[in-house]
């Protein structure tokens, strides 16, 4: 058993990353590591053997890509409905792993659907703060506690993982850090009283973590003057 899978996660019972996905990654990962001036810091955290959430920070519509780039495994996202029913970016979004939600009403059927691929040993990527947030400090601003849901429900764990940008604002040409934290099981959290309240304290716990490591000392790389 891997040093990185707890014995109580769900571990992955095979590589679901369809070929489309793999050949894109690595076609376009140097490209835009380089146009997005990506440096991955404690890649070591990932961990390789079980489904996770992604609990992140965000600031652009790049915030995806940077956790393509950063991570090792394929990380599958909930996207607006309407990019569906465009054939050709249908069939695209869909091989990326991407599925439909939809925003403007409370989508049950995406919140099940994201389950159920954690429960298959897959990682869904999460932003707790549900929109875009760029040039704020991420904890002056609103989170949804729908990440602890997911976790709960789906009983799995999440990896903190932080977008670091001298701006706050991930742009191309922009020196930028994604630093990878310590994942953090389930069952390490002290969860008490309400379905409602325990979602709250997974939600705040994990988006706490990253905003840690967000303001973790500033390395050289952010404290260049020509970022």
């Amino acid at each position: 058993m891997s040093k990185n899978k707890p014995n109580n996660e769900i571990a992955v019972k095979e590589k679901k990353e369809n070929r489309f996905y793999t050949k894109i990654k690595k076609f376009f990962a140097g490209l835009f590591k380089r146009l997005l001036r990506i440096k991955v810091v404690n890649p070591e955290n990932e961990p390789d053997e079980i489904s996770y959430i992604v609990c992140c920070n965000h600031t652009s519509l790049w915030d995806v890509v940077a956790i393509a780039i950063g991570l090792k495994r394929q990380v599958c996202f909930m996207a607006k409905k309407e990019l569906f029913k465009i054939p050709l970016v249908n069939w695209f979004v869909k091989s990326m792993g991407a599925f439909p939600v939809d925003r403007k009403n409370g989508d049950v059927g995406a919140i099940k659907k994201t389950i159920d691929i954690l429960k298959e040993g897959n990682c869904v990527g999460i932003f707790p703060q549900g929109t875009r947030c760029p040039y704020k400090n991420p904890r002056e601003t609103d989170i949804k506690d729908g990440i602890g849901m997911v976790a709960k429900r789906a009983e799995t764990g999440i990896l903190p993982v932080a977008i670091k940008t001298k701006k706050g604002k991930l742009k191309f040409f922009r020196k930028t850090e994604f630093i990878i934290g310590e994942y953090i099981p389930l069952d390490s959290l002290s969860l008490e009283g309400s379905n409602k309240e325990q979602y709250e304290i997974i939600t705040n716990y994990a988006f706490n973590e990253t905003c840690k490591l967000l303001e973790s000392e500033a390395t050289p790389l952010l404290n260049d003057n020509n970022s």
